[in-house]
C-alpha cells in the first residue's frame, strides 16, 4: 500500500536528512522505524504523511502522492509525540475535530465519536473533561482516539508513548495492538525503544544516520495476539540483543 521509492530529503545544500530510502509496506501491516537520534525516522514519517515532499525519489500510497491520499475519506492519521490537544475543548470535542473539518453527517459523526471512545476504553465521565484534568496517559489515549475517529487506512505514530512511565507504556502498547488487530490500518510506528519496536510490529526497520538510510529490516516471528508475557521469553530477549547490536554499530 505504501511504496517509498529511493526517497531522499535535503533541507539545505549537501545537508541530506534521508538518502535513497526504499521501503514497501503491505496493506494492513504494522512496521516500526528504529534508529539513533537524528537518523531521520520522524522525517520519513512526515514524507509518508505528506507533510514534506521528497527532494528526490517519491512516496506513493495506493499509487498516488500522500497529499492526494490524505484528502480521501479514511485517508491518513498522524499521532505526534505530544498529544497536542486543544485546551479549551473537552475530550469529546477534541476527538470530534477531524470530523468537523470534514463536515460530514452529524449522526454519522456522533456514531464515530462514540465508537472511538469505546475503542480506547474511555469512561463516560471522562468524555466531558478538559485536557488539564487528565493524566499524561489519558491525554495520549484521547490523541489516539482523535486519530482513529476517521477510521483511517493509514495510521502513523511518532513516538507517542515516549514520555510515559514504562508500565503505562507497556499497557498502551497492548491497547494499540488490540486496536490494530480490530481495525487493521496500515501502521508505521516510530520509536527509540527496542523492546517496544519488537513487541508491536511485524517488521523492525533499522535506520542508519548521516544521512538517514535503511541499515537492516528484521522480521519479528511472534504471532498475534501478543501477550505481555512474550517480553519475558528467551526468544524475545535474543531478538532485543540482535537489534541492539545493530543500533550500537550505528551510534557514534
Amino acid at each position: 500500500m505504501i511504496d517509498i521509492r529511493s526517497a531522499s530529503l535535503c533541507y539545505s545544500r549537501d545537508a541530506w536528512v534521508l538518502r535513497e530510502v526504499a521501503l514497501s509496506v503491505q496493506r494492513g501491516a504494522f512496521i516500526t522505524l528504529l534508529g539513533p537520534s537524528g537518523c531521520g525516522k520522524s522525517s520519513l514519517l512526515r514524507l509518508v504523511a505528506g507533510l514534506e515532499k521528497p527532494s528526490d525519489g517519491c512516496v506513493l500510497i495506493d499509487e498516488v502522492a500522500p497529499q492526494e491520499f490524505r484528502q480521501r475519506k479514511r485517508g491518513i492519521s498522524l499521532v505526534f509525540q505530544e498529544p497536542r490537544l486543544l485546551p479549551w475543548r473537552n475530550v469529546i470535542r477534541n476527538i470530534a475535530l477531524p470530523l468537523e473539518i470534514s463536515k460530514g453527517n452529524a449522526d454519522e459523526q456522533q456514531a464515530l465519536i462514540d465508537a472511538s471512545l469505546e475503542l480506547i476504553g474511555l469512561r463516560a465521565d471522562d468524555a466531558t473533561k478538559f485536557p488539564r484534568m487528565l493524566s499524561g496517559g489519558m491525554r495520549m489515549r484521547v490523541a489516539l482516539a482523535r486519530a482513529l475517529v476517521t477510521q483511517p487506512n493509514v495510521l502513523l505514530l511518532d513516538e507517542p508513548f515516549a514520555a510515559l512511565d514504562d508500565l503505562l507504556r507497556q499497557q498502551l502498547n497492548e491497547e494499540l495492538l488490540r486496536i490494530w488487530e480490530e481495525r487493521k490500518p496500515t501502521t508505521i510506528f516510530v520509536t527509540h525503544n527496542i523492546s517496544e519496536a519488537i513487541f508491536l510490529s511485524q517488521r523492525v526497520v533499522v535506520l542508519a544516520s548521516h544521512p538517514g538510510r535503511i541499515r537492516a529490516t528484521i522480521e519479528v516471528p511472534f504471532e498475534y495476539p501478543r501477550s505481555h508475557t512474550v517480553r519475558a521469553s528467551s526468544e524475545f530477549g535474543a531478538l532485543v540483543g540482535q537489534v541492539g547490536d545493530l543500533l550500537r554499530a550505528e551510534t557514534p
